[in-house]
């Protein structure tokens, strides 16, 4: 059974977790994907208890976890996350984070490695380096030495860093170069040379439905590790958004089952990856215009909201306008269960205008529109 349990921070999206355990019965999740920290310039936060407590609230056999950004530097945090996992009864596998331009990096992660690290972390927006960094190949190096994972942010606000990850997957194959964020800087191209690298993994800790479904469908199954970027995320929402889009391009349960958790495991326990079949590539299916005006509509909103722009609300009274539609028409019960979101967030927001939450509802919305092929709750369990 798909263990995404019912949780306090969005009670409201339960019949949506419920609906997507039903489709992949026996599928569990290991988020490879999460963070512990206080001191991170950005003012998030997260601690062990609060990472453990959304872990458990869905029901995860696992996680990666690594600092947040650390200015002063990472050895103390390095420790913390250690020691948080020592302490979480198996459910943490944790990773250190370095900084190739610390002048330490390969130090410090060996360090951490003896201490009980099990992977390393790295980000070439926050520390400000790029993947040909002489650090970065002598950490490869090490990895490829211990046959473990390196972490690498590979989302927005950087340059392109694929050219130099598909080079290190190649030289130090034992390394377990994972991209997170949906590789989203080189997807355009990656895809096309992914299958040579089984070693070069992507991680799911993305929220933008057309990512993620090529990502799906172009990417072998057996190389996408389930993430949610937690506090960023949460690991139930993301689960239902992501497997939307996994189900939606086609995928099986058993390739799923391996996305959102075995292939995870295997990388915590030093085991061989296995493969789980080719990329399943593009499917021919009908369009649905006015489904992609709600979800356009609706990522103008989400991104608008998220960044405190004044045009968020007039987006999504025109994602909520784009819901009118005859009721005749084949999607109309999509339609019917996108007012329902598009409404949950309005009144969240009205009570709640300040609350980060309330994003769920306008991306999960987003992403039911671009999954019309994919089952969804009775309206009635959603009111």
């Amino acid at each position: 059974m798909l263990r995404i349990h019912r949780v306090d921070l969005v009670p409201t999206l339960a019949p949506w977790a419920d609906q997507m355990r039903s489709e992949l019965p026996g599928v569990e999740l290991f988020d490879a994907h999460t963070h512990l920290g206080d001191n991170d310039p950005d003012g998030m936060r997260q601690s062990v208890d609060e990472l453990l407590d959304v872990l458990r609230a869905a029901g995860a056999v696992g996680a990666f976890t690594f600092p947040m950004h650390e200015p002063d530097g990472y050895p103390p945090a390095n420790d913390m996350v250690i020691e948080a996992a020592h302490r979480a009864d198996g459910l943490l596998t944790p990773f250190c984070r370095v900084s190739p331009n610390a002048g330490d990096a390969p130090q410090e992660a060996e360090r951490a490695l003896n201490a009980g690290a099990r992977g390393i972390k790295l980000h070439p927006r926050a520390e400000q380096f790029s993947l040909d960094h002489p650090a970065v190949r002598s950490l490869a190096a090490m990895a490829h030495e211990r046959r473990l994972p390196i972490l690498i942010h590979a989302g927005r606000g950087i340059p392109a860093l694929g050219a130099h990850a598909v080079q290190l997957a190649g030289e130090f194959p034992e390394a377990r170069l994972i991209l997170a964020h949906a590789g989203i800087c080189d997807l355009s191209w990656i895809w096309r040379v992914a299958a040579d690298h089984p070693n070069l993994l992507f991680d799911t800790a993305w929220w933008m439905p057309a990512d993620l479904q090529t990502l799906f469908a172009l990417v072998p199954p057996g190389q996408i590790l389930f993430a949610s970027d937690a506090p960023y995320g949460h690991p139930m929402v993301s689960a239902v958004v992501q497997l939307r889009s996994a189900l939606q391009v086609g995928l099986s349960v058993a390739q799923i089952a391996e996305i959102t958790s075995l292939q995870s495991l295997r990388i915590a326990a030093g085991e061989p990856l296995a493969p789980a079949g080719v990329a399943i590539g593009e499917r021919d299916r009908a369009s649905h215009l006015l489904l992609d005006r709600v979800s356009e509509f609706l990522m103008l909103g989400a991104i608008a909201t998220m960044r405190g722009h004044e045009n968020g609300p007039e987006m999504i009274a025109l994602a909520r306008l784009s819901c009118d539609v005859p009721d005749d028409i084949d999607d109309a019960p999509v339609f019917a269960v996108l007012r329902e979101l598009i409404r949950a967030y309005e009144e969240l927001t009205a009570a709640e205008p300040d609350s980060r939450r309330r994003i769920s509802f306008l991306i999960l919305a987003a992403t039911v529109a671009r999954t019309p092929d994919v089952p969804v709750p009775e309206v009635s369990a959603l009111a």
